[in-house]
């Protein structure tokens, strides 16, 4: 993912998200709607996801250090989960309870073309805000379906205003459906079913985020496809034998680890290991550009229960 694309889907969103809100506490403090209390308060959970996803990426550009050689990459992981996290409590759990409570103490609606007009100009900016995320992400997605690209992306700020501009929309339909179903039938039990039901939502799209974020934190190698890339461009020259083992883990979105074991001839001196391991090294880079961090470890393969050849080559060490 592109970082000025992702950053461009983040700001249209927080922009998108903060007018909302604001219009809709203007709605539910005139109107009384449950639904619309719930929508505003969604929309200010969003408004603060979209600032904190800012902000991690802002603190994963943080040079490596000795504390953290490898850098901060993963804080954008780290600042996602906490965006599930947000969206389960301050969004989800509320409405839960606004709802509950609009069933035990139902009142009609005051003004009650007032949270209807909110609602459709509130769905025609979500839209314009999905829209923008949808445009971003095709950038990045290529052949991959939706599902795919929520699931294996490895920068999270996409999927998460994807998931989130998702849900926002359908909390403004149920909203919009359970008010102008109380406007029509004048029962309040409506507006309350319908903050029940974008309480249920968003609960179900935390939890989706909090498990795909939570994966990424544990650390997720390479994919299939750039799997094969790296094994093909260690094996593309006359270097090596084959590949021993090989382990590949996301250090951040942008920044791939790649440790292998090597067979080399067991002829080959210092000098000649070396230079392999360099133009390895190069082609790597130049397959799987997010190959940053490359540890080629050089040895001499020995089928099972056979002895090892004797060499005065000198074997470089690089990981156990």
């Amino acid at each position: 993912m592109s970082a000025s694309g992702g950053t461009k889907a983040i700001i249209a969103a927080f922009l998108a998200n903060t007018g909302i809100a604001i219009t809709k506490f203007i709605a539910w403090f005139f109107s009384g709607s449950s639904s619309m209390l719930a929508e505003a308060v969604h929309s200010v959970a969003d408004a603060g996801n979209q600032l904190l996803l800012i902000f991690g990426g802002r603190q994963a550009k943080r040079a490596a250090d000795k504390e953290h050689p490898f850098g901060y990459g993963r804080e954008r992981y780290v600042y996602a989960f906490v965006v599930s996290i947000v969206l389960f409590s301050v969004g989800g759990v509320f409405s839960i309870y606004e709802g509950i409570d609009k069933l035990q103490h139902p009142h009609e609606l005051d003004v009650p073309w007032l949270p209807i007009l909110v609602l459709s100009i509130a769905i025609v900016l979500e839209s314009f805000s999905l829209r923008t995320a949808v445009k971003e992400s095709n950038h990045v997605r290529g052949r991959q379906s939706w599902v795919q690209f929520v699931r294996h992306a490895k920068a999270p700020e996409l999927p998460v205003v994807l998931l989130e501009d998702i849900a926002a929309l359908l909390g403004l339909v149920f909203a919009f459906i359970g008010v102008g179903l109380t406007i029509i039938t004048g029962d309040p039990l409506f507006d309350a079913i319908g903050t029940l039901f974008i309480g249920a939502l968003l609960i179900v799209v935390a939890v989706i985020l909090g498990l795909e974020t939570k994966s990424l934190l544990v650390g997720e190698g390479a994919t299939d496809a750039d799997h094969a890339k790296i094994e093909q461009a260690i094996l593309a020259g006359p270097e090596a034998d084959r590949i021993i083992h090989m382990k590949t883990l996301y250090l951040g979105p942008d920044e791939l680890m790649v440790a292998a074991k090597v067979g080399f001839h067991a002829d080959q001196k210092l000098l000649e290991v070396s230079a392999a391991t360099n133009a390895i090294e190069t082609r790597i880079r130049h397959a799987v550009p997010a190959a940053r961090v490359i540890y080629v470890e050089p040895d001499v393969y020995v089928e099972p229960n056979q002895v090892a050849p004797a060499t005065d080559a000198i074997v470089i060490k690089g990981l156990e």
